[in-house]
């Protein structure tokens, strides 16, 4: 990159934090010492104001230049993470946001107390939530570090190391800083940003193309160097049985895990009713729906511009397709126009990062603050309730906590990140979502819809998912034996999928459904029917 790309670029990305450091300032006026406030901004948000948060929160660097990044590579096939992202809303607005503001007050773990019993409970749900949100973060670190090191004109590890640390930090401020209010107002802008500057840049492929939808996908086929086959399943997935098997791995994984999220879920706690949750998702679909066609555009519009083996060349995971592909279409390297649309891509690529950090932050600290600090509190006062509360304990010190939660969130982040910077970004979120639909979404679906599931099948549910998830991707090929990965010069490989979830998901079906058949105690079916009525009449409700 010249040094007008550098000097423009840097220019921007300062503005991005400091606009994202001075909402967060902003938000911070506004009292923040109630677990109300901190981790649901105190339900004020309208549902236009939480559709757009959403859409904000769920647009990652895995949507804006991985999903792309795929398409420019690998061509259909790279188009499942786009289908998948979009599908997976469906069974967000049918089978869960309603139910789950009206169940739960702040964390996946309110709902499932509502009929079970707590400390078990919130114990599992918090680390599995915690699991789930660092592994999503990982994602964000490795989009900011490709960005950087692009704008620096190389893959250095050191430029990427730091960006890595610097996001880590920003992150931690901002949820420091403004909680729930500012991460949302954060989300608001980012996502107003990200639609624009790809509306934008969706324009300008089909406007080199004339409008014509073939000649792109022709010319993408032509410049990919697989020629019909780019424009055909299996380029990826389809070569060997295990290819399929991953196939279908990966799209069990994407549209059962968005109702797993913990940053999704927490969303439906800002608004003040049901409806409004609702409402909310039916927003967010038609944005999240918009930008993900236009996903596609941009994936196989880099691949027709540039033609996949410069993408590859630039970066083997294919992160760096979407502001290669704005440069050119502004006009090429050394160009003003191709200055200037580089520059606004990268940045808004990095306001995107910064804010779904902010919003994944914020549920893991909820999840350590909420589900597992506060759950040790009450115990150790139940055993010694002669002994003076200590004056850290209460709302307000389980704020102070959550505050001190993102900052260890934080620290993990940052080392993980480190790690994986040569995955792709897309991919990354995969992962993330199959530990999510292992071990969140059965245990979720069973406390709303099974009458007769007990705490021990919530929580050999919640554990018979996470650890199979998290093993079989310690021993698949993401972590060792394959040039691309996380160790290459190991090989401890045990399990042939990329993605665990085609066996994972299942697992914590079979967990929750066993332990609950096996459990000595009887199902609480008194509170079984009154969560009912809560979910369905929001009753109740916080």
């Amino acid at each position: 990159m010249t040094g007008s790309h550098q000097g423009l670029a840097l220019l921007l990305f300062c503005a991005v934090v400091l606009g994202t450091l001075a909402i967060a300032t902003w938000a911070g006026r506004e009292r923040q010492g109630s677990p109300e406030e901190f981790y649901a901004g105190g339900r004020l948000f309208s549902p236009l104001e939480n559709g757009f948060a959403i859409a904000g929160d769920y647009m990652s660097a895995a949507s804006f230049l991985g999903i792309s990044g795929l398409i420019a590579l690998y061509g259909y096939d790279g188009m499942l993470y786009s289908v998948g992202f979009l599908v997976a809303w469906l069974v967000v607005l049918f089978l869960v946001a309603e139910l789950v503001r009206n169940c739960g007050r702040f964390t996946l773990a309110d709902v499932l107390v509502a009929r079970l019993r707590e400390r078990p409970v919130r114990t599992a749900a918090g680390i599995s939530s915690i699991t789930v949100s660092v592994l999503y973060l990982v994602a964000q670190m490795v989009g900011a570090g490709s960005l950087v090191a692009l704008l620096l004109g190389g893959t250095g590890e050191r430029a990427r190391g730091w960006t890595v640390v610097v996001v880590g930090a920003l992150m931690v401020v901002y949820v420091t800083l403004g909680g729930m209010r500012a991460t949302t107002w954060i989300q608001i802008v980012k996502a107003v940003l990200l639609t624009g500057g790809t509306i934008a840049l969706t324009v300008l492929v089909l406007v080199r193309f004339h409008g014509d939808v073939g000649a792109l996908l022709t010319t993408a086929a032509d410049r990919s160097g697989h020629g019909r086959d780019f424009l055909a399943p299996g380029l990826k997935y389809g070569h060997d049985l295990t290819s399929r098997l991953d196939f279908i791995s990966l799209g069990l994984a994407l549209v059962l895990g968005t109702a797993g999220l913990p940053h999704i879920l927490a969303r439906f706690y800002t608004v003040p009713t049901a409806r409004a949750a609702r409402r909310s998702v039916v927003w967010s679909i038609a944005l999240i729906g918009g930008f993900y066609l236009m996903t596609i555009v941009l994936g196989f519009g880099a691949a027709a511009v540039l033609g996949s083996d410069a993408v590859r060349a630039s970066g083997p995971a294919g992160n760096t397709a979407v502001p290669l592909l704005a440069l050119e279409l502004g006009g090429g390297a050394g160009s003003t126009g191709g200055t200037i649309l580089f520059a606004v891509v990268a940045a808004i690529a990095f306001a995107t990062i910064l804010a779904v950090v902010a919003g994944v932050t914020l549920a893991s600290s909820a999840s350590v603050a909420h589900d597992l600090y506060a759950t040790l509190s009450r115990r150790a006062s139940r055993t010694a309730p002669t002994r003076r509360a200590r004056p850290g304990r209460g709302p307000r010190g389980e704020v102070a906590v959550a505050r001190l939660a993102a900052a260890g969130t934080g620290l993990v982040a940052i080392g993980l990140g480190l790690l994986a910077q040569n995955l792709n970004v897309a991919f990354l979120v995969g992962l993330a979502f199959a530990v999510a639909a292992s071990a969140n979404l059965p245990v979720l679906l069973y406390s709303l819809f099974w009458g007769r599931f007990t705490t021990r099948g919530a929580v050999w549910s919640v554990y018979g998912g996470l650890i199979p998830a998290v093993a079989l991707v310690l021993l698949s090929p993401v972590v060792s034996g394959t040039p691309d990965a996380i160790f290459p010069g190991a090989d401890f490989r045990l399990f042939p999928l990329e993605n665990p979830g085609l066996v994972s998901v299942p697992l914590g079906f079979l967990a929750g459904w066993l332990g609950t058949v096996t459990s000595p105690e009887p199902a609480d079916e008194a509170g079984y029917a009154e969560a009912e009525v809560r979910s369905l009449t929001g009753a109740g409700a916080a």
